[in-house]
């Protein structure tokens, strides 16, 4: 039994693919590189934005192809996507065989026994945390902690909600335990997870409840971890407990993601962001107060319906401002079912949409390159996660900025490596080992 798994969207997904692989290999079935040798071909599917749709699209013809020449080939199709079609996925798509939304991971073995016995094709609700199950990292140092799922915002372009349900949070002591088991395993990375992961423990029982900051804490004094990491968070919920947090705990890395999404207020209304550029630029001299090398990272969106040239040039203002060292740049698309789509016209134009986000891009890249070089000249603690991907001679790592680093040396993945930087790109840092710390 040999499958092939295509995930697109983020890391709440690369999370839930490995959690359908633990589960699947803990079954008997292998994973083949091919989708032409596979005797199941599953995807997990972002619906975000319309670009994933599309290549997600184009990637289900292909499977079309394989099961027209095999049909005993079982075609799945998971995640956001297949949630928000679920009325329509086996009409749209019969030879589509089983359909399941991101709540539904721990069915994913009974759905695929029950089509090999021929039963008809399913979309069925679980709810349980993907966390109970098994799961196959690519990287045996590092894992993705899922600690909540779904979210309560009502951002006028996003679909979440409405595929991943509303906001539920793991009990504090779950999430430590699953952290303590896999430091046992020699994880040494853990990144938080939640759809709005700085809101955590809000709908828990007041018994059980703990904010954010606290499970940080307790997650950072886990034995055996010494990098923590999380995402994503939402500005109105980072609070001064959480700055203090990250600042007072050395596991946690000196990075956030920040989603800002506009630089204007009027914009961010419209979005119903909950928060201005003013309160943004705020939080921004607050955190870099209190972790002065803190890396910033953030996600824009261009050309949400009435963006006007004052309001793109609010955004553009704001990566100055905030001297970003990445960013993720998106052209508005409206997704169905969102008040954005329903309510307000898509009114700028698709070339003036392309023409922004050219400028942006420039923009970032400048800012980004120049923030890097103050690494130059410096040496750094790197956590090793294997060789480079583009020169198999050399170390891939990356910084407590979570900023990935290429060098010569000898320490193996898992391992500290203290790394003296020779050069830096807006993406990128390469310098030589001095020394290696093994971590206890």
């Amino acid at each position: 039994m040999r499958y092939h798994l295509t995930t697109f969207g983020c890391q709440m997904n690369d999370h839930d693919s490995e959690r359908m692989k633990g589960l699947l290999e803990g079954q008997g079935w292998s994973e083949v590189a091919e989708r032409d040798d596979a005797d199941l071909i599953l995807f997990n599917t972002c619906t975000i934005r319309g670009s994933a749709d599309e290549r997600f699209l184009g990637n289900l013809g292909d499977a079309k192809r394989v099961k027209r020449h095999r049909p005993d080939v079982l075609v799945a199709v998971g995640g956001c996507w297949a949630q928000s079609q679920k009325e329509g996925v086996f009409r749209d798509f019969p030879f589509v065989d089983i359909a399941f939304g991101p709540a539904e991971i721990t069915r994913l073995g009974e759905l695929v026994a029950r089509e090999r016995l021929d039963a008809v094709g399913a979309f069925s609700l679980d709810g349980a945390f993907s966390s109970t199950l098994p799961a196959v990292r690519e990287r045996p140092h590092q894992a993705w902690v899922q600690i909540s799922t779904g979210c309560n915002c009502v951002c006028a372009y996003c679909i979440v909600p409405s595929v991943r349900g509303r906001e539920r949070s793991r009990p504090a002591w779950d999430v430590v335990d699953e952290v303590r088991r896999l430091a046992d395993e020699g994880v040494r990375e853990v990144t938080l997870l939640g759809q709005n992961v700085n809101s955590y423990g809000r709908d828990l029982p007041r018994d059980e409840r703990r904010t954010f900051a606290d499970l940080l804490r307790e997650v950072a004094a886990v034995a055996g971890i010494i990098r923590v990491r999380y995402s994503s968070p939402h500005p109105k919920d980072m609070r001064d407990d959480l700055i203090a947090a990250m600042a007072q705990c050395p596991e946690v890395g000196a990075h956030l993601h920040l989603p800002a999404q506009s630089g204007s207020t009027s914009v961010l209304r419209a979005m119903r962001r909950t928060y201005s550029r003013e309160r943004y630029l705020d939080l921004v001299a607050r955190l870099r107060d209190a972790i002065p090398d803190l890396s910033l990272t953030t996600d824009l969106i261009v050309g949400f319906p009435g963006e006007t040239e004052h309001d793109f040039a609010q955004t553009m203002s704001l990566v100055e401002a905030c001297a970003y060292d990445g960013a993720y740049t998106f052209l508005y698309s409206p997704r169905p079912g969102t008040e954005a789509a329903e309510r307000l016209p898509d009114d700028v134009p698709h070339d003036t949409k392309r023409e922004r986000i050219g400028r942006l891009v420039d923009l970032v890249q400048a800012t980004a390159a120049a923030r890097a070089q103050r690494f130059v000249g410096t040496e750094r603690e790197v956590l090793v996660e294997g060789p480079s991907r583009t020169d198999p001679t050399r170390l891939r790592g990356r910084l407590s900025q979570n900023i990935t680093t290429n060098f010569t040396g000898a320490a193996a993945p898992g391992q500290l490596a203290q790394v003296l930087i020779d050069a830096a790109t807006s993406t990128t840092l390469t310098g030589h080992e001095v020394e290696v710390a093994v971590p206890a």
